[in-house]
């Protein structure tokens, strides 16, 4: 990788952090290039749109790495093992952060969303992309499509409070009760179909 797609993808890389941990407004362009050792001219060059174009990036990446996860989990293993291995992803990146990180997406969605559309759409989009690989697996485990797609959705909304109860209360119970939860809707629907 040449030096200036490294410094971009450094400077990428440390945004995507920083914009989990302490969100967009309370995340400075100044930091994330102290953070990245990147020289001051190369925000605007490898991003010209400014900590706006960032955040976006940064939410499609974000949002890319947990898209991949959930495919591959959905592929290639049972319910009850995706949901505890999603679980254990999330209850890994809380613990290991002391609860400063949660969902990569959540933090930037609700303080810059309104105000860019450029980052609105990005978190769109993240959220969509989770969406869809939820209800791709859930189809994929033999429930049938309208039901897996209400199925996503409720599993994105009971994986996302749950992660800003655990965030709050600097405790992983929260989203250990909603993998529990969400085992046994999806075993239930599972059953229904069959």
């Amino acid at each position: 990788m040449k030096k200036g797609a490294r410094t971009r993808q450094q400077v990428l890389e440390t945004a995507m952090e920083l914009f989990n941990q302490q969100g967009y407004h309370g995340t400075g362009v100044n930091q994330v290039l102290a953070e990245a050792s990147a020289p001051r001219g190369s925000l605007y060059f490898h991003f010209p749109g400014g900590k706006q174009q960032l955040a976006a990036e940064a939410v499609t990446a974000s949002g890319r790495q947990v898209g991949e996860l959930l495919a591959l989990l959905a592929d290639r293993v049972e319910p009850r093992e995706a949901i505890a291995a999603i679980v254990g992803y999330f209850e890994q990146a809380l613990v290991e952060s002391d609860f400063r990180r949660g969902c990569p997406v959540a933090t930037v969605a609700l303080e810059a969303s309104a105000e860019s559309p450029e980052v609105r759409s990005a978190c769109g989009a993240a959220y969509g992309l989770w969406q869809e690989q939820l209800a791709e697996g859930l189809r994929g485990w033999g429930i049938p499509a309208a039901r897996a797609d209400e199925l996503a959705v409720v599993a994105l909304s009971l994986i996302e409070g749950a992660l800003l109860l655990c965030k709050v209360q600097h405790d992983v119970t929260p989203l250990r009760t909603a993998g529990g939860q969400l085992t046994a809707l999806v075993e239930a629907a599972r059953t229904e179909a069959s």
